[in-house]
């Protein structure tokens, strides 16, 4: 197998793996979708062990903003509530660094859209339109689709 086939396999992949568990399709939907067999897709996610993961990632988004919101108070509050004698009232080198990670994790997650993002946002929309549309729902969703293969 040459490498642009490994490419556009690994591509199919993760894209079927991102439909898997942000979205509700079928097996066979995503195997449609994504251009392979649903005994393709059930191997994928058997060994992927795409099952496990869907049922871990049950913290959302705005949780693990709050959690590391949380750290990064509790380090300026040990700074703040240090004695004189015990030190300086700034940040030591290692918890400078600890609060630049943090912010820079709390930035990303705050900023960065993921493609499971904006195929859960496509999606609602195309729950939406069905009802009003369902010749334009089946424009957009061929479109949809290609935009989704551009990002990948």
């Amino acid at each position: 197998m040459d490498r642009t086939q490994t490419n556009k396999d690994n591509t199919r992949l993760q894209w079927a793996k991102s439909m898997y568990l942000y979205e509700n399709r079928t097996q066979q939907e995503i195997a449609d979708t994504v251009g392979v067999s649903r005994q393709t897709v059930i191997r994928w996610i058997q060994k992927g062990k795409w099952d496990e993961l869907k049922v871990s990632m049950t913290m959302t988004r705005e949780e693990q903003i709050k959690n590391l919101q949380r750290q990064l108070s509790e380090i300026n509050n040990t700074i703040r509530d240090r004695k004189p004698e015990d030190g300086p009232r700034y940040a030591t080198a290692r918890e400078a660094d600890i609060i630049c990670k943090l912010t820079d994790a709390i930035n990303k997650l705050e900023n960065d859209v993921g493609i499971h993002d904006v195929v859960s946002v496509g999606n609602r929309f195309i729950q939406w339109l069905r009802p009003v549309d369902p010749d334009l729902t089946k424009t957009f969703v061929g479109a949809f689709d290609k935009f989704i293969k551009s990002l990948l």
